[in-house]
């Protein structure tokens, strides 16, 4: 059981890839799914990214966070894919002839045909003749298939209709005359992907599946629901989704509700998305985006069912239409499946109507000052922020310009040696950076970048370092290292090509449409070797600095169109908001009559009781799904060979991964002191950032840059079923060109070993940095935070994670800054002592993953790696027999929304744990909790989690209005699951849908679930939650005390901000 929780772990990110594969939009987008259930080993804290190591035994991690932000800066830098097959053979698509009729037949016309070489695909464009809905139709031998229609929706103000709309549409349709459509699909499923995303101009509606029943099911879905949704005709749709006035008796006070209202509260409640919109709006005041496409809370409200409806009438229409089909599947079968919607319309000018309008550049530089809501504890004059931001150019920019800003990028701010983010850092004048650098997802570019953590005295100096830091670099250029450094990264981001889990097909949709969507040329942002060989030839000929310094001047240091951002702490700002949204309440109500009071509480109950009321079994059975019959019988298989080497087990995984070696190292960490514990996290940072005796970081960083495509270091922690003791290791992971193998080791050896934790102002850094990400996940993810807290309450395994990225590590890292300069000599030694208890040969474990041949040629490296390790004598695990104190806590920050959780163990019930537990676990969330937390709580996501190792059971939501009621409704569970009853095709229907999120190897046999009493004793095992569970919220003062008010003492007070 061990082995297999340390293989789920090394499921993590790069540290060096994470900038280049991860976008740092300040634009958010926004998406249409937050409620999920999940079954887990709960482990490390640092979950950052997906590495492709194809070896994994299982992983099953939930993406929880609102928004799943991809960066494309480069023309094809993208999450990680499964490579393609070495034995390519271009497919046999079809004769030009039978495409042509294809065409012919279902009403299209070619516009225009490419291979592209980069991906291994014949696309095409097609036109269609009677609307002008435009179609990119990619062929290939990818059998994870991806749909996707895009509109232009360029909002007029921030009242939030793309956002609101994205929401509604998949409410109901047409064909599909039910709530949501879209919660019946996430129920009975096999989809890679099932979503939406709101961008400031566009809404995108992917879809992906491996199965071709299940992809053709979900893309009919989601065409009747763009096209023909029942929102347009529903009120109540409109409510639900976007805002209401909620009065549950007239005595009472009014207040508003929506999925989207609340999810804006608490964007809206975080500095950086505060920082980021505001930097967004005065970059764009003559143009869509000078609003907010998601929406403002205080705007919101402004909306009418009118507008909203008037909205979709102009651009949910195939003119306004982008369509993506990407795969293995039969390329007339797509034609025929949109001719059969896209023959209903005719052509409207929705396309002229949706176009976005070009921001012309200033003539001189603009500052904004804004306030953002902080907590009252700490030193609010060193809470500021600044960031300057410029808009480069008053038109798009050509795919080679985009090329080289994208390394002009990564080389100033891509990696911790990056020149421009370590001399901000180094400063001391903040604790973090904030602006995301180069973005390119809206029609002009931009390029941000500041700090957080500032001291008020210190903000004209932050500007002026940045400034002259831009000057020295445009003077100057860059290291001939750091440019090798870079290049390496990105080719090898580039050719690596592998998006995980992410639908390789989607992220090239993603990266198409960012030039489509402004009718430019969609096939050029797949190809990037043309672009990439010309950009290393001229770095070549003419010498970096030549290359790069003209665009440091010409879009920066020359150019006006710059806005200074200053946000200052404003520990009042919070209840200022939520009394003039009282006040507006109470205004609202004055002005009614009793007999308006009257019906508002009837149109209350009569919304909560549609809301609550089961769809009809015949609407259910008009959405598509899925037969078992349809399931692959055998699992995917895995191929695993155990050995030794040095003493040490070797796990070898022969697959083709395109000349790429991944490794992963684990050592054992039980044996280290439970004080050591916090430490860890920044014993990981300082491996890697820190220098050598012959190498300072800088230098170390580039090596890495130069000889590998990355290396990270964290820490994992697991319960291990049936053992008290948990799993902990410290994981270090590398990939690199099989060439490159014995670089890789070395490299590694090097982090481990040469080392030095000397660096005192470095190490300070890190502490600043560390506790600024913590209190931002505070604000943006608390329900996270609240999770690991429970945990914390209820076995080692959580406890020592809490220890580690909790409550607790962040009260630790505010101790820990004044430590540094009192006692460095101590921290130092620390770090030594936790190196020398990790560090040996004796009990650590090797990860391999490449072909049968690279393998073999890896064996003489591993071994020479494993010769240079320490083989002390074992040492005597440490007993870490700890647990967070018990008892119900809120943990208060300035927030407008909460995050509620609660939790059990429910092994101590006498639970046995059934295969059915999965498919129970995930119909709670995408029934129960999604329809009385999100549906008619309004909150933004609701969900359970239930921890296999431990026995741990968990409630959660996500930017919730409410507090006390989402507990009624986790405490009302166990009533739920009495009373349930399901037909065949229900019960069917939620094999499938756990089938397609449980990794293949850990599914348990569908006879497990054949019976409703497994329900009924999974009733009784959650029912102890009830009355023994842990409660942790993090939310409003305002919400706990009144929460304190109805019941004294139900909450133990933290103020963590």
């Amino acid at each position: 059981m061990e082995r297999v929780a340390i293989l789920r772990s090394i499921n993590c990110f790069s540290v060096v890839c994470n900038r280049l594969l991860l976008r740092r939009s300040s634009h958010k987008c926004f998406t249409r799914k937050l409620s999920s259930s999940s079954i887990t080993s709960r482990n490390s804290l640092s979950r950052r990214s997906s590495s492709s190591s194809s070896f994994l035994l299982g992983n099953n991690l939930k993406l929880t966070t609102p928004c799943l932000n991809l960066k494309h800066r480069f023309p094809s830098l993208s999450p990680k894919a499964i490579a393609t097959s070495p034995n390519y053979i271009s497919p046999e698509f079809g004769g030009a002839e039978d495409e042509a009729l294809a065409a012919e037949k279902y009403g299209f016309e070619k516009v225009s045909e490419q291979v592209i070489d980069e991906c291994k695909s014949k696309a095409v464009l097609f036109k269609h003749k009677k609307t002008g809905a435009e179609l990119m139709s990619v062929s290939n031998d990818d059998e994870n298939k991806v749909f996707g229609i895009v509109f232009r929706t360029p909002p007029k103000d921030s009242t939030g209709i793309p956002h609101i709309l994205e929401h509604s549409v998949l409410c109901g349709s047409r064909k599909y005359p039910l709530k949501e459509p879209f919660v019946e699909l996430l129920k009975g499923s096999l989809n890679t992907f099932l979503n939406a995303f709101t961008y400031p101009d566009r809404t995108c509606y992917p879809v992906a599946s491996t199965n071709s029943k299940d992809f053709y099911n979900l893309v009919d879905v989601y065409l009747d629901a763009v096209f023909f949704p029942k929102c347009v005709e529903d009120f109540q749709t409109f409510q639900q989704e976007g805002w209401h006035y909620e009065l549950n008796d007239p005595s009472e006070d009014i207040s508003y509700k929506g999925v989207v209202f609340n999810e804006m509260k608490g964007v809206y409640s975080q500095p950086d998305n505060i920082l980021g919109r505001t930097a967004q709006q005065a970059l764009f005041p003559d143009n869509t985006y000078g609003v907010d496409s998601g929406g403002d809370p205080q705007v919101i409200p402004k909306l009418t069912f009118e507008e909203f409806r008037e909205f979709h009438r102009r651009y949910y229409h195939p003119s306004n239409a982008r369509i993506w089909f990407y795969g293995d599947d039969d390329p007339s079968e797509r034609l025929r499946i949109l001719s059969e919607y896209l023959d209903e319309f005719d052509a409207s000018s929705a396309s002229k109507e949706s176009k976005v309008g070009m921001q012309k550049l200033f003539t001189k530089p603009v500052r904004i000052v804004e306030k953002y809501p902080a907590g009252e504890s700490g030193d609010l004059k060193k809470n500021h922020m600044v960031c300057l931001n410029w808009l480069l150019s008053e038109k798009p920019l050509d795919m080679e310009t985009e090329l080289v800003l994208g390394f002009l990028d990564h080389l100033m701010l891509g990696t911790p040696a990056s020149p421009l983010r370590r001399i901000l850092l180094e400063s001391g004048l903040g604790d973090a950076i904030v602006g995301g650098g180069v973005e390119d997802e809206l029609l002009q570019p931009q390029f941000s970048i500041g700090l957080k953590g500032v001291s008020e005295d210190d903000i004209p100096k932050v500007e002026e370092l940045i400034m002259s830091t831009l000057k020295k670099l445009a003077e100057e250029g860059f290291d001939a290292e750091a440019v090798e450094a870079s290049m390496n990264t990105i080719e090898f981001s580039l050719r690596e090509n592998n998006t995980g889990s992410f639908p390789r097909g989607l992220s090239l949709m993603l990266r198409s449409i960012g030039k489509w969507i402004y009718d430019m040329d969609p096939f050029e942002p797949l190809k990037y070797e043309k672009p990439l060989s010309t950009l290393k030839a001229r770095i070549a000929e003419e010498g970096s600095k030549a290359v790069f310094s003209p665009l440091i001047h010409k879009f920066i240091l020359n150019n006006p169109h710059c806005v200074t951002v200053e946000m200052q702490p404003d520990p009042e700002k919070a209840s200022r908001d939520e009394a003039a949204e009282k006040e507006i309440l109470e205004k609202v109500k004055t002005s009614m009559t009793d007999e308006d009071l009257a019906e508002l509480a009837r149109a209350t109950q009569e919304l909560r009781l549609k809301q609550e009321t089961p769809d009809p079994p015949e609407a259910l059975k008009s959405v598509p799904s899925l037969s078992l019959s349809d399931i692959p019988k055998e699992p995917t298989h895995v191929p695993i060979e155990i050995g030794e080497i040095k003493g040490a087990k070797v796990l070898q995984h022969d697959l083709f991964t395109n000349d790429v070696l991944y490794t992963e190292v684990a050592f054992n960490m039980s044996s280290l002191k439970q004080e050591l514990l916090p430490l860890v996290p920044l014993f990981c940072q300082s491996l890697l950032e820190m220098g050598t005796k012959d190498m300072d970081f800088v230098q170390l960083n580039q090596l890495i840059g130069r000889k590998t495509g990355g290396i990270s270091v964290y820490p994992f922690t697991s319960s291990v079923r049936g053992k008290k003791d948990p799993c902990s290791h410290i994981i270090v992971r590398g990939k690199s060109m099989a060439g490159r193998a014995e670089d890789l080791f070395h490299l590694m050896n090097c982090l481990l070993e040469d080392v030095q934790f000397t660096d005192q102002q470095r190490f300070k850094q890190f502490v600043s940095q560390s506790r600024a990400r913590m209190e931002n996940r505070l604000r943006g993810s608390g329900h996270g935070v609240a999770a690991a807290r429970m945990d914390g309450k209820l076995n080692v395994a959580g406890w020592v994670a809490e220890q580690m990225g909790g409550i607790s590590y962040l009260e630790f890292l505010k101790g820990l800054e004044e430590k540094v300069d009192g006692d460095w000599a101590g921290i130092s030694s620390s770090l030594d002592e936790i190196r020398n208890s990790l560090l040996s040969r004796n009990g650590c474990l090797v990860n391999l993953t490449a072909d049968s041949k690279n393998l073999k040629n890896s064996e003489k490296f591993v071994s020479k790696f494993l010769d240079l390790l320490p083989s002390p004598a074992s040492n005597k695990p440490s007993s870490w027999n700890a647990r967070v104190s018990p008892g119900n806590e809120a943990i208060v920050i300035p927030t407008q929304v909460n995050y509620v959780g609660k939790a059990g163990n429910i092994y101590e019930t006498g639970y046995q744990l059934n295969g059915s537990a999965y498919v129970i676990s995930k119909h709670i969330g995408n029934t129960w909790l999604w329809d009385r937390v999100r549906v008619s709580g309004g909150a933004y996501g609701g969900f359970c989690d239930f921890d296999t190792h431990s026995g741990v059971f968990s409630y959660l939501s996500y930017r919730d209005p409410n507090l006390l009621k989402t507990l009624e409704v986790y405490d009302g569970t166990a009533n739920f699951l009495r009373e349930l009853e399901m037909d065949n095709d229900t019960l069917t229907k939620a094999i499938i849908g756990t089938i397609g999120d449980v990794d293949s190897y850990q599914l348990p046999d569908a006879k497990g679930y054949s019976s409703l009493n497994d329900f009924k004793e999974f009733a009784d095992a959650v029912e102890a939650i009830k009355d023994k569970g842990v409660v942790v919220a993090v939310a409003s003062p305002d919400d706990v005390a009144a929460a304190n008010e109805e019941r004294p003492g139900f909450f133990e007070v933290k103020k963590a901000l």
